[in-house]
């Protein structure tokens, strides 16, 4: 594939659905899709790409990560992207700002990064306080470092099928369909959600892997009666529940990249997906949790465009590694 690197390792079907000669050949109840496990291998993989790198090559592969504000949520995701780096062996630099910080300081903190040759990657966490544009921080980011794969440079690189970083999520949920569904080629898939992160970068990989694709979304009509023709569905519309079991298609294989906190009867929050689970299971040849599911590829696809941007960056073909 273009501008990917090699993980057909990390793309061969979970574990969880070992003994299925190809999950999306029959209906339910479904195939479980463990996301954990699938990042895990392709984290593995990376971690030998990352060394092989420093023997090979001297290249120390560097991944900066930009905080502004002391948000507890975010503190939180860039530790976990912090341990995810260090666990493959990538370095990392932190830099954090005030949350007062006026956008010219944290542009001019961008431009350093892009010009400092160690820096590999640059990810600047989300959100960004209410009074720095993100729009405008993240056309600042070098594109050859844009590790988020969200620089109109790699959205344009990503629709005319050339070599880019791809948005970590939409990139996760190929892995996943791609684990038990190899070969997707004729498929038609149906898409609910046309956000930069999830449904248009996902949707041109779709197209690129020779699949038919509907992207629908809150003005489509008849969502119900798009989803019944999908062999791979895929949800990230944000709303609970939203995909009921009687919109699945017999032998689908279903994504669901929502993750919408609810009230559980005891009073505490739980996760829940876009799709009802229970109810789709039963129709559908493969299917993801959440949590547990298309979440851990987030991470992993962040780690490996690091690894993929160190590469380009210096003309080295990531595939034999």
């Amino acid at each position: 594939m273009l501008g990917v690197l090699d993980t057909r390792a990390a793309e061969a079907r979970p574990p969880a659905a070992a003994g299925h000669a190809d999950a999306a050949s029959r209906a339910g109840p479904a195939a479980l899709i463990d996301g954990r496990a699938i990042a895990a291998a392709l984290r593995r993989r990376l971690a030998a790409q990352v060394a092989r790198l420093d023997v090979e090559r001297g290249v120390a592969a560097t991944l900066a990560v930009v905080l502004v504000g002391d948000e507890a949520a975010s503190q939180i995701y860039v530790r976990e992207k912090i341990r995810a780096a260090e666990e493959v062996g990538l370095r990392w630099v932190r830099h954090q700002l005030p949350a007062r910080s006026a956008m010219g300081d944290l542009l001019a903190l961008v431009r350093r990064l892009n010009a400092d040759d160690v820096v590999d990657g640059i990810l600047v966490q989300l959100p960004l306080p209410p009074s720095i544009d993100a729009g405008t921080v993240l056309a600042a980011i070098d594109p050859d470092k844009d590790v988020d794969g969200l620089h109109a440079v790699n959205v344009g690189r990503l629709a005319a099928g050339l070599p880019g970083l791809v948005p970590c999520t939409a990139r996760g949920c190929e892995i996943l369909i791609r684990s038990v569904r190899p070969q997707p080629a004729g498929a038609h898939a149906v898409i609910i959600g046309r956000s930069q992160l999830i449904g248009r970068p996902l949707a041109q990989l779709l197209l690129r892997a020779d699949c038919t694709v509907t992207v629908a979304h809150s003005k489509s009509s008849d969502l119900a009666a798009l989803c019944r023709r999908a062999e791979i569905l895929v949800a990230a519309a944000g709303r609970a529940g939203l995909v009921r079991g009687d919109w699945v298609r017999p032998g689908a294989v279903v994504i669901d990249a929502g993750i919408n906190r609810v009230a559980a009867a005891d009073g505490t929050g739980r996760l829940v997906g876009d799709v009802a689970f229970a109810e789709a299971s039963e129709r559908a040849a493969a299917i993801t949790p959440v949590p547990g599911g298309v979440g851990p590829m987030t991470v992993a696809c962040l780690l490996e465009n690091t690894v993929l941007a160190a590469c380009r960056r210096r003309g080295i073909d990531p595939t034999p590694l």
